[in-house]
């Protein structure tokens, strides 16, 4: 009972940050928008039933028969309104579903692998996605199916998922060690193919640079919502296996003797991981570092119980991309927001290997 209290405190709280940097983030750019406007303009967009018209036939479908109204009737100028929702809530949204999902799939990669240095891309998902990202921009004709950017991008990522899963296991078993080095062979192989599409990307090397470097600025909200919807529901999955991932914490042998069933729970936290990161890759390119940066920051605050470090890392990585993102674009020029995670990511990658190296002394 005590994790629970703990884990509704500290969501509760990072729910608030959440709240207040979104409408911060909101605020900030070109034409500034203050907290109070900002929160009344998102006060206005509430839309809630005022009713059924008596006059819809049986035929019409249920959202046809009902009358919308926005229950705050804030006198906020137009040009706010506009901006706030159209300009900048889309943007905003991608970066929270984003963070969310790399932030979660993060801290499950750190608590299957056991080691704190491990990020979402360790199973190749982002080399993957890569890989169907630049293949889409360069030679869009020869994609099946009439696969778009970011379909193609989120096909990469599973494919390459599965590869190495599928390398890794023998005999039904999928031993960890083995899986991180399938990672690293997969992951070397994909960035030479990217690297060759690259190479005759001819007129889109802009294009594919820019996507490769992660940025938000095309993200459009039903993405995001989409998005976060997926990472939502697989983030609930993960938490129910969040007593498994402690177990796994001690070692395979002795999580099954407490009856963890190891190999079907490394698959569904494989599986679920590679989705939210495949889905979020998929519309943001290659962000690095916030899967790395945010579980482990939080670990040191909640500590390694996964009932409560998920869902808080979770959180917290909405709110770390959005303030990234917010920096990224209010400069003099607009940069790409994986520029941002990674300035402040490396450092901390360093951080965490020379504390490591004096831990060992």
């Amino acid at each position: 009972m005590r994790h629970r209290s703990r884990t509704a405190s500290a969501v509760s709280a990072l729910s608030v940050l959440l709240v207040g940097v979104v409408v911060v983030s909101a605020g900030i750019g070109p034409v500034h928008v203050g907290p109070i406007a900002v929160a009344k303009v998102f006060a206005n967009a509430i839309a809630v039933p005022a009713g059924v018209r008596m006059e819809a036939t049986a035929l019409a479908a249920p959202w046809h028969a009902v009358e919308w109204y926005a229950p705050f009737g804030y006198d906020v100028d137009p040009l706010y309104s506009t901006i706030v929702l159209q300009v900048r809530l889309p943007r905003i949204a991608a970066g929270a579903s984003v963070g969310f999902a790399l932030a979660a799939a993060g801290t499950v990669m750190q608590g299957l692998f056991r080691n704190p240095m491990a990020d979402p891309s360790i199973i190749g998902v982002s080399s993957g996605a890569s890989v169907g990202a630049v293949a889409a921009i360069v030679a869009p004709v020869a994609l099946p199916f009439g696969l778009g950017l970011r379909a193609s991008a989120f096909v990469g990522a599973l494919v390459a998922a599965v590869v190495v899963y599928a390398i890794a296991t023998e005999g039904g078993r999928t031993p960890v060690a083995t899986l991180l080095l399938a990672g690293v062979a997969v992951q070397t192989f994909l960035g030479s193919v990217t690297s060759y599409l690259i190479l005759r990307s001819g007129d889109s090397i802009e294009e594919v640079t820019y996507w490769l470097m992660g940025h938000l600025d095309a993200s459009r909200i039903e993405e995001a919502l989409i998005t976060g919807g997926i990472s939502f529901a697989l983030v609930v999955v993960l938490y129910l296996y969040a007593e498994d991932l402690n177990a796994l914490l001690l070692g395979e042998t002795d999580a099954r003797s407490v009856g963890v069933e190891v190999e079907w729970t490394k698959r569904i936290l494989l599986a679920a991981s590679s989705i939210i990161t495949g889905a979020a890759v998929a519309i943001s390119g290659v962000i690095g570092f916030v899967g790395l940066i945010v579980p482990h920051a939080l670990r040191l605050i909640v500590g390694p119980d996964h009932r409560i470090l998920l869902p808080t890392s979770a959180l917290a990585g909405a709110s770390f991309l959005v303030a990234a993102d917010t920096l990224a674009r209010s400069g003099p020029a607009e940069l790409p927001v994986g520029i941002v995670t990674a300035a402040v990511g490396a450092p901390f990658f360093l951080y965490l290997l020379r504390k490591r190296e004096v831990s060992e002394l």
